[in-house]
């Protein structure tokens, strides 16, 4: 891992893994199969990909607050990405990791970065994030 970008919190915390990267937007709901982790849209350039364990890179969610329900239940199902990384904060993201933190005591990472930084992610395979919202990859 040679290269690092500066990210910003909004949810801290450290996750490393393989990285799953698309320059469209994700929506949860009927998107994202909690059960499994597996992105479900058929439209969307990572479909068929497992998410779970690995850090996702999405510019944001598209859909509804649905979003939220399924990204909390696939983290108390164990089956939800590692990180998240977004061009922008992400208030159905954010929210998920916040009520998984109170209710299960489990971090999901959700870092902000810069679309120049997050166009540059895009060529990584594996990826770290710490809890100073580094990403190194």
């Amino acid at each position: 891992m040679a290269l690092k970008i500066q990210g910003r919190a909004v949810i801290p915390g450290a996750a490393e893994g393989k990285l799953l990267a698309a320059d469209q937007p994700l929506s949860f709901w009927g998107g994202y199969d909690w059960k499994t982790g597996e992105i479900i849209d058929r439209r969307h350039s990572l479909s068929g990909q497992i998410a779970k364990g690995k850090i996702l890179a999405v510019p944001f969610t598209r859909g509804s607050s649905t979003t939220t329900a399924v990204l909390l239940e696939s983290i108390r199902a164990g089956t939800a990405p590692a990180g998240i990384l977004t061009t922008q904060t992400d208030f159905f993201f954010a929210l998920a990791s916040v009520v998984a933190d109170e209710l299960y005591s489990i971090t999901l990472p959700l870092i902000v970065i810069s679309p120049e930084d997050f166009s540059r992610l895009q060529l990584a395979s594996w990826v770290s994030v710490s809890d100073d919202a580094i990403i190194r990859f």
